[in-house]
């Protein structure tokens, strides 16, 4: 008889599998393509909900060129951003951190802030520093969701003068997600997935049910251990946490860059209405609605998805 053959359990791509730190992960700027971007490499935004979207099909060589079809479509509000503070980086480590003006009264309460602004950023000379970032918080309080910022590092496009030269120029001034992101772009969106607590072995790895004669339980892993070596892996699936995991999602394609004032989205479940701007996305993107967000430029773009060319009509 030939040996079993089985795929392993669980894939180790993500572990620990605890819930994660934060809400707005840490990306690698550096490895981010900054060719398709304007200025900033992300924009913070946050989940509505899901739709669907009908698009006239413009794509070349495509089965369905010239007709109109309907996909899902996720709904993203993308209320305005600020700059808090900017990172100069020297050999990959932070040298300096300036705070940048007097930030929101909301954003006092999360961030301790310094009594005194030390250091002017005009004072900084680019030269010295190979790098530079900013930290920047959204304006939430203009959207129906909650008033306490969130908060995170994003990653510039240029050279560091140009850098340099485009913080000196939105220095207390709200930025918008239409400066960042243009329609028909690739975004990749990182966040967390959505929460389901505790949970067995069956439903966290996949593991086939036991025999239903089972004397110790059908939902349980037959051997946890052998005897020899006498102490249990990390390999071998075990009940715990589910959900709230980092996951990316990539590659989604902007249908629809709008603000509220000009086409307004209202009664959507769980979410209610979009006062800012939004973006519409194709396909679903990770966490239940209200949950934040961070949309990157993407990471390694394919030709299939950027050849894609959909006009978009409506929502239903």
């Amino acid at each position: 008889m030939p040996t079993r053959k089985s795929p392993r359990k669980g894939s180790l791509q993500f572990w620990p599998r605890k819930r994660a730190n934060k809400f707005l992960p840490s990306v690698n700027w550096d490895a981010i393509d900054s060719a398709p971007v304007k200025n900033l490499k992300g924009f913070i935004a946050y989940k509505a909900g899901m739709m669907s979207a009908i698009v006239k099909d413009s794509t070349e060589h495509s089965m369905t060129k010239g007709k109109k079809i309907a996909m899902p479509a996720t709904i993203l509000e993308c209320p305005p951003m600020k700059i808090f503070s900017v990172r100069f980086y020297k050999h990959g480590k932070v040298a300096e951190e300036v705070l940048a003006g007097n930030p929101d009264k909301e954003l006092k309460r999360k961030v301790k802030l310094p009594k005194a602004v030390i250091k002017k950023i005009e004072s900084v000379k680019p030269e010295n520093y190979d790098d530079i970032r900013v930290i920047a918080y959204s304006i939430v309080n203009k959207t129906n969701l909650k008033k306490t910022p969130d908060i995170s590092e994003i990653g510039l496009k240029g050279t560091v003068e140009e850098k340099l030269a485009f913080v000196n120029a939105h220095l207390g001034k709200e930025i918008s997600v239409a400066d960042v992101f243009e329609k028909g772009q690739l975004v990749d969106a990182r966040g967390l997935s959505r929460g389901r607590g505790f949970q067995g072995p069956v439903k966290r790895f996949g593991i086939t049910l036991r025999f239903h004669k089972t004397e110790k339980g059908q939902r349980k892993v037959g051997s946890i251990a052998p005897w020899n070596p006498s102490r249990v892996t990390f390999r071998t699936p075990m009940a715990g946490q589910l959900g709230m995991f980092t996951r990316a999602v990539y590659n989604n394609k902007i249908l629809e860059i709008a603000k509220a004032e000009n086409k307004k989205l209202e009664g959507i479940k769980n979410y209610g209405e979009i006062k800012t701007d939004y973006l519409i996305v194709r396909g679903s993107i990770q966490g239940p609605s209200k949950r934040q967000l961070l949309l990157t430029a993407p990471l390694r773009k394919t030709k299939k998805q950027t050849k894609k060319n959909l006009e978009f009509t409506e929502l239903r």
